[in-house]
């Protein structure tokens, strides 16, 4: 039970992320979403906020990772590929369009402690550590399509530069069918991303 409720605030901390932004996302607000006991915070969370977003991170990157590397082991490239993009359709077909990357709200959100007392060297250093965390995500979204491509025959330069244009371009893309409410943006640019993969790898 213990863990089940630890879990649960991890994963409700990532959702909420990916809608609010890392800022809006306080303690109290992980509570009142998760439906979790107030007492639990100090408990599961000694670190306070700032322990509750790293997990955060951990978590929403394994969300992705694991179902990628899967496919892309078993399938190959162009399955990781289809993947990565049914799963961002997915969430923002399921959320409405409200709910984005929560690595990406990490990545481009100036991080505020919680804490009365605020020093903004110790706030600069908090942003360095998430910061490092998120792209490490970013990096292993990379490292398991550049894998999946370096399989595939292409050279590890080349396998590298377009895993980095995937994961560049899908990220960018669910901010824009955010924006636009709708899915089209991702339709294109999924269709765009595996011509030029598929490409890639006839011509070895």
């Amino acid at each position: 039970m213990t863990s089940d409720t630890k879990a649960k605030m991890v994963a409700g901390a990532a959702d909420l992320m990916s809608r609010r932004g890392v800022n809006a996302t306080s303690m109290r607000e992980v509570v009142r979403h998760t439906g979790t006991p107030r007492g639990s915070i100090s408990h599961h969370f000694p670190g306070g906020k700032q322990q509750l977003i790293e997990d955060a991170i951990a978590f929403a990157g394994a969300q992705v990772s694991g179902p990628l590397q899967h496919l892309t082991n078993a399938r190959g490239a162009i399955a990781g590929l289809r993947a990565f993009i049914a799963l961002w359709r997915k969430t923002l077909e399921q959320t409405n369009y409200q709910a984005g990357c929560p690595i990406l709200a990490v990545a481009v959100e100036q991080y505020v402690s919680e804490t009365t007392e605020r020093e903004s060297a110790g706030e600069q250093e908090v942003q360095r550590h998430l910061l490092d965390l998120a792209q490490r995500v970013f990096a292993d979204w990379q490292q398991i399509l550049s894998a999946a491509l370096k399989r595939e025959g292409l050279a590890a330069p080349r396998a590298r530069r377009l895993a980095t244009l995937v994961v560049a371009s899908v990220e960018g893309t669910v901010a824009m069918c955010r924006a636009a409410r709708s899915a089209q943006p991702l339709e294109e640019v999924s269709q765009e991303l595996e011509l030029l993969l598929k490409g890639a790898i006839e011509r070895q």
